[in-house]
């Protein structure tokens, strides 16, 4: 028979709310420490197995961090508007508030089995309007400060889920995140929050930040940040129209000699000559019909069109057609390049194909000025054939002509950022209300903050039609100006998830709060977040949103502190049983349910950390978890076995080699558990533990009672009770319980190690004879420096080696090695 692991998890969890042990006391910050996951998304009724295997170990982490005496705020809420649950409300006729809420009770019971150190009287749910009222909030103060501007632009959008999508959201080969769908571009008027005014800033502050390297390189790659000159181009028609150009090499303008728009530029419907309409207006559309990756893919063969039109290069006034290409992005730079095939690669590609000219005005060092180009250069090198620059170093010739154009006014040095503006408008129903009316005579009024929250409709018609269902509901839509109180229109697009999560770590402190988003003498007292755990995948997206909202914040006054996380660990991902990601339609997702119906919570927790590194994942192998069982189950029957020693004791006291041994395997696993546990390295924190187990079994099992000193073998099970109950916190308390101690475990203090217990009685020296190593010999750690050098002469064939020599000195370095100097 097992420990009672239904009965026990079941008692203490009851326990744990009656008693709110895990009330944290926010008067108190002095050694805080606000730990976080990133909250679930209740798209179903189930907690999968990322879930678990999120949160259980960054329990560990946050129970650990209490039992060394930190305050620990360690919330949970959820997620809960979104697209899926709209999606699920018209395949099946419900509605996404029903959905949501009942998906949320069934999640928070099952959220509450992983015994984690919650208080539910902090949860924040994204999509009641007391949470959104405040989303609203956020939005307005972007908007007053000019952060929040509506802008008809070419956006992403996905046919399936009929919304747009943030450039952030289309993933793969030009796919819909949600539904894997291909991508699509459409003009369409939307809200944007201007990300870009805070790109050198979120570029710079990541290097403040303690986080995973590789996320930090992969918002540095986002970002984008490249330094080179804006240039016009005026068209050759005479008229005063420009084409603006970014480039990062305008040492290269003497080497154009062609220009390509992005298919959907504005200028190419406006410059395009009548012979060339058909065939432009044939290209534009087959275009629009192509995701941003396979656009760019390098291996794609090149194609495109003349527009029939021409524009005058600003340094030689050369007349240089205009052609439109899918190559080039609107999304990017100002959506048209300067082309000099010369010295760029998918340039020379275009020009050799449609038999363009291919001009060399950087020379590469060791070749001809005359030798034919047979391939783009791309690399430094003298400037030839660009008039009064010609002979000078690229580099600095790059200087020269900036200078030179900024002087005519045709040209300005500029950075430029891959990273666009943030598109927040949605067209779908299940988000916050975006807080604008449209007045015939005010024009765009902004809803004044008492007049928060517009709230959601729950009366509305779900139609796949690529509109907002408020479009059609005319209660919601049809208003009042708030500012000449005459008949108004609301803005009927909902905002971006991801709004709703850039600022939910400030709620937290006071869900319950009215007057206010946050309370912000908490929130600058126990902000930033100190540990914040959640996936990899948000790096691009809700890391970057988060950050760039909290920067907002603070430069508006509204916080004390410009970065929200402090400190980020990301959970790897545990596969099916194949290997593979797990999935419906492969048959290989595994339901946590099966194995807490078996095992339990602790165990269950236990093996997630025990038997995957954290931030690797793998495939899932349920064989482990039986491994698992087991060895709760043998700490079970190990305490069993010593209740006496914590109800009569004995009088035994020695202190012999078994006791010895007993203590410095306690120290080692108090020292190490220490180590890996802060480190996120919970499967070594555990193995440790079971060093300490199996050292306890063997000092009980190989004397009799009388002959095991009580006091040390209660002061060894007292500690290794106090380091399990962050792994296994049920069995943590009832192992306490039993033992007789009082409630609770978790507030007693983590075991501190003896670092004097871990050292050695011996020490092992290299021994060296004219600086090669020779032998080595081992020594007690007390031996005086001659008993060290007198050991050494006598160890192994060192007597043989200096014999017939004459020993000029010999070096001690102490617990390292001895120099042996022979002549």
């Amino acid at each position: 028979m097992g420990y009672p692991f239904k009965e026990i998890e079941s008692k203490w969890r009851k326990r744990w709310e009656e008693t709110r042990i895990y009330k944290t006391d926010f008067s108190r910050s002095e050694n805080k420490c606000y730990t976080l996951v990133m909250f679930s998304y209740p798209s179903s009724d189930k907690l999968h197995l990322g879930h678990w295997f999120n949160y259980g170990p960054t329990d560990t982490w946050a129970r650990f961090r209490r039992l060394r005496g930190y305050n620990v705020f360690e919330p949970m809420g959820f997620d809960s508007f979104g697209l899926p649950a709209e999606n699920y409300a018209i395949k099946t006729g419900g509605h996404p508030q029903d959905i949501t809420e009942e998906n949320i009770r069934y999640i928070r019971e099952q959220l509450k089995q992983i015994g984690a150190m919650y208080d539910w009287d902090h949860e924040v749910i994204t999509s009641r309007p007391e949470y959104y009222k405040w989303t609203q909030w956020v939005f307005l103060q972007l908007y007053k400060a000019g952060l929040a501007y509506r802008a008809n632009a070419p956006v992403n959008w996905c046919p399936s889920c009929n919304t747009v999508l943030a450039n952030e959201q289309v993933v793969g080969d030009g796919r819909c995140e949600r539904c894997d769908t291909p991508v699509t571009k459409r003009n369409l008027t939307q809200w944007f929050f201007k990300i870009t005014a805070y790109a050198d800033r979120l570029l710079n502050n990541l290097d403040k930040l303690d986080w995973p390297e590789k996320t930090k390189t992969m918002q540095r790659n986002w970002i984008g940040r490249s330094e080179g000159a804006e240039i016009d181009f005026r068209l050759a028609d005479g008229s005063d129209r420009l084409i603006k150009v970014f480039t990062t090499r305008p040492d290269t303008l003497f080497g154009v000699t062609y220009m390509v728009l992005a298919p959907e530029h504005p200028l190419v419907e406006e410059i395009t000559t009548p012979t060339q309409k058909a065939e432009v207006e044939q290209y534009v559309e087959a275009t629009l019909r192509e995701s941003e990756i396979e656009r760019l893919f390098t291996e794609k063969e090149k194609t495109g069109v003349f527009t029939g039109a021409f524009a005058i290069n600003p340094v030689n006034r050369e007349k240089v057609p205009i052609w439109i290409a899918d190559y080039v992005l609107m999304t990017y730079g100002t959506g048209a390049v300067m082309a000099v095939p010369g010295h760029d690669e998918r340039d020379f590609e275009f020009a050799t194909k449609f038999e363009l000219p291919i001009r060399k005005v950087i020379l590469e060092p060791g070749t001809e000025e005359d030798a034919p180009l047979t391939a783009a250069y791309t690399g430094e090198g003298t400037m030839i054939q660009s008039g009064p620059f010609s002979g000078m170093p690229s580099q600095e010739g790059r200087e020269k002509i900036i200078q030179w154009l900024e002087e005519k006014g045709i040209g300005r040095r500029k950075v430029n950022y891959r990273m666009r503006d943030w598109l927040v408008s949605r067209q779908r129903y299940w988000g916050a209300p975006i807080p604008i009316v449209y007045c015939d005579r005010c024009g765009e009024v902004p809803v004044p903050e008492d007049q928060l929250p517009v709230e959601l409709p729950y009366d509305v018609d779900f139609r796949p039609t690529g509109e907002s269902p408020l479009q059609y509901h005319e209660g919601f839509k049809k208003t009042t100006c708030p500012r000449c109180q005459g008949p108004a229109t609301r803005e009927v697009d909902t905002m971006d998830t991801f709004v709703d999560s850039s600022w939910y770590f400030l709620r937290y402190f006071t869900p319950q709060l009215n007057e206010a988003p946050f309370d912000p003498d908490i929130v600058n007292r126990w902000c930033p977040v100190d540990k914040y755990v959640g996936g990899a995948e948000h790096a691009t997206m809700h890391l970057l949103y988060a950050r760039f909202i909290n920067m907002v914040l603070y430069d508006l006054g509204h916080i004390a502190f410009e970065e929200p996380f402090t400190s980020l660990r990301h959970q790897g991902v545990i596969m099916g049983p194949d290997g593979q990601k797990m999935s419906k339609s492969l048959g290989n997702v595994v339901n946590p349910d099966d194995y807490l119906e078996k095992y339990g919570s602790d165990v269950f927790r236990c093996y997630l950390m025990f038997g995957f590194d954290y931030e690797m994942g793998g495939p899932w192998d349920d064989s482990g978890i039986a491994s698992m069982d087991r060895y709760l189950n043998r700490v079970w029957r190990l305490f069993e076995n010593c209740l006496w020693v914590f109800q009569e004791g004995n009088n035994y006291q020695e202190m012999g080699p078994d006791e010895e041994k007993l203590l410095k395997t306690l120290h080692r696993s108090i020292k190490g558990a220490t180590i890996d546990v802060e480190r996120f390295h919970f499967n070594t924190a555990i193995s440790r533990l079971m060093e300490l187990t199996n050292e306890l079994y063997r000092y009980t099992g190989n004397r009799p009672r009388e002959e095991q000193n009580a006091g040390l073998l209660k002061r060894v099970l007292e500690q290794f009770n106090i380091m399990l109950s962050a792994f296994a916190p049920h069995l943590g308390e009832e192992l306490w319980e039993r033992t007789g101690h009082a409630y609770s475990v978790f507030h007693q203090r983590w075991p501190e190690y003896d670092p004097k217990m871990l050292e050695e009685e011996t020490v092992e020296y290299a021994i060296q004879i004219n600086g090669k190593v020779r032998d080595k010999v081992v020594v007690p750690r007390e031996a005086s420096q001659e008993e060290i050098v007198q050991m050494a002469l006598q160890a192994g064939r060192i007597p043989k080696l200096v014999d017939g020599k004459q020993i000029v000195k010999t070096i001690v370095v102490p617990n390292k090695l001895v120099n042996i100097v022979v002549k």
